[in-house]
């Protein structure tokens, strides 16, 4: 209820919310596109593996992170729902494998 209230209060925390969506939901697609490409190569040595996989994901994170302190920066509404997106994002994320991980009956 709180968060309906200040999403009223502050109209662009709430577009800030829908955008740190989005940019997890878009770092979620350029991670799954970027893991079929290394299983396509067929490329099984972890090190290159975890090399390939390690420096696009930190540029990912390293821009999503200017893009919500610049929003931060410029609105501070809209920067802290940018943030709230993201970590709603993942909390979604993590409930859902949760609950495949128990229906699977490994936990």
């Amino acid at each position: 209820m709180g968060f309906v209230i200040g999403v009223m209060i502050a109209p662009l925390a709430g577009l800030g919310v829908v955008i740190g969506v989005g940019l997890a939901i878009l770092n979620l697609r350029f991670l799954d596109s970027q893991v079929a490409k290394i299983e396509i190569r067929g490329e099984q040595n972890t090190k290159v593996v975890r090399r390939q996989l390690g420096g696009k994901t930190v540029s990912r994170l390293v821009v999503m992170t200017i893009i919500a302190l610049g929003a931060l920066w410029l609105d501070t509404a809209l920067g802290i729902g940018i943030v709230a997106g993201l970590v709603i994002y993942q909390i979604v994320f993590v409930i859902n494998v949760l609950s495949v991980v128990a229906n699977q009956g490994d936990m």
